[in-house]
């Protein structure tokens, strides 16, 4: 699979996460967690998430960000 060349800086792309509008409201916000790998970094997206005190969980290639401080529990 070809990935598309990135065209937008990193910095851009994590801030266009996080001011999305169910984000800023304390929501639920979903990537492919190829795209962060390959535009930001894993290392540098966790960091992040746990400067911003979020949780996140990822599945079948996608990447659930949970934009609050509240505790995930998986049921099943």
């Amino acid at each position: 699979m070809n990935c598309p060349p990135i065209t937008q800086r990193p910095e851009d792309w994590m801030r266009s996460i996080f001011t999305a509008r169910a984000a800023a409201e304390g929501g639920i916000v979903r990537r492919q967690s190829s795209d962060i790998d390959r535009i930001v970094g894993r290392d540098r997206f966790l960091a992040e998430l746990d400067r911003r005190g979020f949780r996140a969980v990822e599945n079948a290639g996608q990447m659930v960000i949970f934009s609050n401080q509240e505790p995930v529990r998986l049921l099943r």
